[in-house]
């Protein structure tokens, strides 16, 4: 693969900097500025060619070379010279290769005159900080900004910048003062500082005092004093103009307005041309005006600070987004952690106390009035919370509806929290009324990291919510116990499920009257891989909770279904075959679409089908219900009430369903016994069936006693062990046929 390609034009500039200082034997003239590709994608290569292809610089062009991994990179440079500018793809053989590559070029190669640019093809993907600073990375930008005239520019900023360095490497007394003070200023944080650092090495560089400012342009012939020193410390922070007392300083003046340094006598101005919309400029106050050499020490200076200064910037920015939530300006989850961490490993950890804050029904709000409203609320209840807690505690936004707060246990009190949400919020000229919900963490019994600090929290918070709305709870071992027990559960079952542990057995329905099968429920079972059985009331409410119940569901329906087709095909012609639903599958919207596709790919007669529901889904949003029965019984299958009497159904709720069937919860006939007051539920609810026209079955009847009372109160229709166990579809044949040859 090669590695180098001809050059793009011709030409030749001998490097000329500094008469006045001794010089190096001059290297042999190029006739190229030499740009190394770095990038694992040929096709990176080749347009990155073919857009640079005219560029001129001084009457020298440009010849390329090629490396296209960190390794071969490694060993070009090693023996490869004067290569001025390399494009640096960040992610390759691996997902920092990119960095790793820049460290080598800078610590182990000791080439501090070649300019970086790094590349990436990944938008989400930003360098560390540290990288940017510790690395001298002339820039950074993601491939699909880096138009062919965005590329043109900075290549041709990088190779001046490269150019500049050169000529300063032929004057070493120059280059190592430049050196030393960048070193100094990238040790320095923040905009502020690093300003200060810079009017003091400038100072330095040309051997004068410290004493000027620095300054970003403002608007109408102002500027904003960033930082001071000497003479004018006391205008730190200060806005300058033509009209303030002291004004600003003509040089600095002419300076931000004409783009360019000025040198008088009693003062040095420096134009500080960054990439970023502010303009700086830094005044010095002088002796003397500037020697030859001196100037040209601070145009490069200059030209270094203006760079360090959109590095600074940028990291302030990147900083900013990492840590900082955008639109409550308040510490986000990475921060937040970060804090957490910091607590957890201090003396304060025993008396601290973590607190989600979840506003109820803030999904509701935004949707009705809209994201803009949403926002605005959010913002609010951030500066609600900020205003009132932040003196003592740390106020964070951990995400959508989800505020953070932490701090000493006798701060962080649910009733203090909850009351700051007694006053409604004004937000676009209306009045909204918020509630929320808390989620609590006593960090002394906390064990792990701030990660799982949050999600101890985050499980309090769930739990509070599935109690109370606008309430809170704290968490405690045994809720982690639960969660993790219910993970552990929904992930063997997804995996059983897959690989068909889950069966149905049927448990026949019969006619007191005859003690014929008049049909069956299909019941869902789980035999794991060792053989035990899972019982159905532990991994049922996981199906649920998970939505698997969703897939389960729709194979449960299917199978039963054809197993029905199938008796029926056995000379089982009236049989009716029960299919419990949960209420996660029957408010799914695609149920209707399952249930006619089962009926219609099975041939499953619908008349002879029968869903049973619980009566608490029969309560739950009951004019959604009303609406979603009435389109099911329209398919033609038969609704059963299941477990009837638990729950507390209205009466004339009941009236207006569509019902066909109401099943006795066996809790009411284990009560039936030779005790008059026994059976009085049971009767309760076959008189109710009766009066609504509604067949009756009772479940779990185990001896005659029970058989015969149920019989005498007038229940038609029973299932239980008296009669016959859960058995699989090929017992349940057979069952069937032994049935009914008993009777023949």
């Amino acid at each position: 693969m090669p590695t180098t390609s001809t050059p793009t034009g011709s030409g030749q500039d001998e490097l000329v900097f500094l008469d006045e200082l001794p010089r190096q034997p001059p290297a042999a003239p190029r006739d190229a500025w030499r740009v190394m590709i770095v990038d694992d994608d040929a096709d990176v290569h080749s347009t990155t060619t073919f857009a640079l292809g005219n560029l001129d610089m001084g009457g020298r062009t440009l010849e390329f070379v090629h490396a296209y991994s960190a390794a071969q990179a490694r060993e070009l440079l090693a023996r490869e010279r004067d290569i001025a500018v390399i494009l640096l793809d960040v992610v390759m053989e691996q997902e920092h290769a990119g960095l790793h590559l820049v460290r080598h070029i800078r610590e182990t190669l000791k080439l501090a005159d070649v300019r970086i640019i790094l590349r990436t093809g990944q938008p989400g993907y930003a360098p560390e900080i540290d990288a940017i600073r510790d690395f001298d990375i002339n820039d950074y930008k993601t491939k699909s900004e880096l138009t062919r005239i965005k590329l043109y520019t900075t290549v041709t900023a990088a190779i001046r910048s490269y150019e500049q360095i050169r000529r300063l490497d032929d004057s070493r007394r120059g280059l190592n003062r430049i050196v030393e003070a960048g070193t100094a200023l990238m040790a320095l944080q923040g905009v502020r500082d690093f300003a200060a650092g810079a009017l003091v090495q400038a100072a330095a560089l040309i051997g004068q005092p410290a004493s000027g400012l620095l300054c970003v342009r403002g608007e109408a012939g102002t500027a904003q004093v960033v930082a001071a020193c000497g003479a004018w410390q006391a205008c730190a922070g200060r806005v300058l103009g033509p009209d303030t007392d002291p004004p600003l300083p003509a040089a600095l003046a002419q300076a931000l307005t004409a783009h360019c340094n000025v040198y008088d006598a009693d003062a040095v101005a420096l134009h500080l041309a960054g990439k970023t919309k502010r303009t700086f400029a830094a005044l010095l106050d002088v002796r003397q005006a500037p020697a030859e050499l001196e100037r040209k020490l601070l145009d490069v200076f200059a030209a270094n600070v203006a760079v360090g200064l959109d590095n600074v910037e940028l990291m302030s920015h990147l900083h900013d987004a990492a840590f900082y939530d955008t639109l409550s300006k308040l510490p986000n989850r990475t921060r937040l952690i970060e804090i957490l961490d910091a607590t957890l490993a201090g003396p304060g950890r025993g008396d601290a106390t973590l607190c989600l804050v979840d506003l109820d029904h803030f999904a509701e709000t935004n949707d009705a009035l809209g994201h803009a409203f949403g926002d605005g609320l959010l913002a609010a209840v951030a500066a609600r919370l900020r205003d009132s807690l932040a003196g003592h505690l740390t106020v964070a936004r951990i995400g959508g509806d989800i505020f953070c707060v932490l701090g000493p246990a006798d701060h962080v009190h649910p009733a203090a929290i909850l009351a700051l949400f007694q006053q409604p919020f004004e937000i676009e000229g209306q009045t909204v009324q918020v509630t929320a919900t808390l989620g609590l963490v006593r960090l002394a019994e906390h064990d792990g990291s701030g990660t799982d600090a949050l999600k101890d929290a985050d499980i309090a918070l769930k739990r509070a919510k599935s109690q109370q709305r606008a309430g809170h709870f704290y968490f405690t071992r045994n809720m982690g116990v639960e969660i993790r027990e219910r993970v552990r559960m929904m992930h063997a079952l997804r995996t059983a499920f897959s690989k068909h542990e889950l069966f149905l057995a049927y448990q026949p329905q019969m006619d007191l009257a005859t003690r014929k099968p008049v049909g069956a429920e299909a019941l869902l079972r789980w035999r794991a891989a060792d053989g035990r059985f899972v019982p159905p009331d532990r991994f049922i409410p996981i199906a649920e909770y998970s939505g698997l119940i969703i897939d389960i569901g729709e194979w449960v329906l299917r199978t039963a279904c054809a197993e029905l087709v199938r008796l029926r095909a056995a000379g089982h012609q009236d049989f009716t075959m029960s299919i419990n639903v949960s209420q996660v599958q029957f408010r799914h919207p695609q149920f209707l679409q399952v249930l006619r596709g089962a009926l219609a790919d099975t041939g499953a007669p619908p008349r002879y089908v029968e869903l049973e529901i619980t009566e608490s889904m029969a309560m739950e949003e009951p004019e959604t219900f009303i609406e979603m029965l009435a389109q099911v019984k329209e398919t033609g299958v038969h609704i059963a009430i299941d477990d009837f009497g638990t729950g507390f159904s209205s009466l004339s709720h009941l009236q207006r369903l569509r019902l066909d069937r109401l099943k006795i919860d066996r809790a009411f006939v284990t009560e039936i016994s030779g005790a008059s007051r026994g059976s009085s539920i049971a009767e309760m609810v076959i008189q109710l069936g009766r009066n609504l026209g509604l067949s009756v079955v009772a479940e779990g009847v185990e001896d005659e006693l029970q058989a015969r009372v149920l019989q005498q109160l007038g229940c038609p229709l029973a299932q239980g062990f008296l009669f016959a166990r859960p058995m699989g579809a090929g017992e349940l044949s057979d069952w069937l046929e032994d049935q009914a040859r008993l009777r023949a």
